[in-house]
């Protein structure tokens, strides 16, 4: 078969995949799950990518990994991989990382610190801003080094949080106003007074969608996670319908120490079905933070924060992202689907960025309860998976009261793909 031919059978499928897609989101039971191909099809996990990781806005990583002028990380969304990097103003940018000479990875590390960006391949050279400044003496005179600047990418910060839109043009929505909302939230913490202390990469044989509805719901915390329920209380936030007046008590009690320090606590949301989300919560009685024993994890209280019981700032931002603030440390989670079933799940701990591993924090004791949990979630995200692989799946119903998070996230992902697939 001929390149044109393949080319047309692969487009012809996912044309047929687009209608099918459409079809299966438009037919949807609500409050159920989704039909199977949605979870394990390859040409409808290439739609997912090129309608939501393509197109919204991702969580990649914060400010305070690249505190200085040419500091960068890398990271691979599908297979577009990006750079991100701070400039010599200061500001944090992302590329496309790739060379506008044949296209070969510029930064093959995922992490480190340059002056300008060298491809390795033939050495063609790129200030922090992404201008090409050399390309050899071989090019023709005609050569204009002004229109071979790397392709960039939106970014946008806010609260020492970086997202990153891979479209040509950036999503219509309230995204905005949740990164001004952030801006406050995130400001006792001084972000930009934080170092990363500990990182996983995670992966997973299930498909993203999976990955966060299982993030999306505590229904199955008390058999699955002793070490996090040392710790955190299940409900998913002040608005919880399960949550008892016992709960409101401790919660209202703890929000007037957070009142009288002036840290943000009110439940905020923003876009449709809650797609970006924020509330602080409140930890057991007699708890800290998410240790195992509940106990702080590291001496020195992050930014101006003086109450060590802070309980866990939620911030969730769909379609990949929950994160967990706390008064001594903060863990940002960062979901990238690799194919139809499999997902890469970052973990991330910070720290103050004065405080020294041994002396002020044991990595393992910073690590423990995250690092299980995560763990765990791989082995029922992986069985979850197997299960709807099988002839015998049927699209099964969600608790209303349990289950309303994934009830949201499922909604935004249908509405966000059938306003992309038509």
């Amino acid at each position: 078969m001929k390149a044109n031919d393949l080319l047309n059978v692969r487009h012809a499928n996912l044309a047929d995949a687009r209608i099918a897609m459409t079809e299966l989101l438009e037919n949807r039971r609500p409050n159920y799950s989704l039909d199977a191909p949605l979870y394990n099809d390859p040409h409808m996990f290439r739609l997912d990518m090129e309608e939501v990781f393509q197109k919204q806005w991702l969580f990649v990583g914060m400010t305070s990994e690249i505190p200085k002028k040419g500091d960068y990380f890398t990271i691979e969304v599908g297979q577009n991989p990006i750079l991100v990097l701070r400039d010599g103003e200061g500001n944090v940018n992302a590329f496309h990382n790739t060379c506008r000479h044949r296209g070969s990875l510029i930064c093959t590390e995922h992490r480190g610190k340059v002056a300008n960006l060298v491809c390795p391949y033939h050495q063609w050279t790129y200030d922090l801003k992404g201008n090409l400044l050399f390309a050899g003496t071989e090019m023709n005179e005609g050569f204009d080094l002004k229109q071979h600047g790397l392709q960039a990418a939106h970014c946008k910060t806010a609260g020492g949080f970086i997202f990153v839109c891979l479209g040509k043009e950036q999503p219509e929505d309230e995204f905005d106003d949740f990164l001004a909302t952030l801006e406050t939230y995130m400001e006792p913490y001084q972000v930009e007074n934080t170092k990363l202390a500990a990182e996983s990469h995670m992966y997973e044989r299930a498909n993203w969608k999976l990955v966060l509805e299982n993030n999306r719901e505590c229904y199955h915390c008390n058999a699955s996670h002793p070490e996090l329920l040392n710790s955190l209380l299940e409900w998913d936030d002040t608005n919880d319908p399960r949550a008892p007046q016992e709960f409101h008590d401790h919660y209202n009690e703890q929000a007037a120490q957070w009142d009288a320090e002036g840290i943000p606590h009110l439940h905020q949301s923003f876009g449709e079905k809650q797609r970006n989300r924020m509330v602080r919560m409140p930890l057991k009685k007699g708890t800290h933070v998410m240790t195992m024993d509940g106990k702080h994890a590291s001496k020195k209280l992050l930014g101006r924060i003086k109450n060590s019981q802070l309980g866990s700032m939620r911030i969730l931002h769909l379609p990949n992202s929950w994160n967990h603030m706390q008064s001594d440390h903060f863990i940002v989670f960062r979901v990238l689907p690799i194919s139809a079933q499999e997902t890469m799940v970052t973990t991330k701990w910070f720290v103050h960025k004065d405080a020294v591993e041994g002396v002020d924090y044991d990595s393992d004791n910073l690590r423990h309860v995250w690092d299980a949990t995560n763990e765990q979630d791989k082995v029922l995200g992986e069985r979850n998976q197997l299960g709807i692989n099988s002839i015998g799946y049927q699209p099964g119903p969600y608790s209303e009261t349990y289950e309303f998070g994934v009830i949201n996230f499922l909604d935004w992902y249908a509405d966000t793909m059938l306003k992309g697939l038509k």
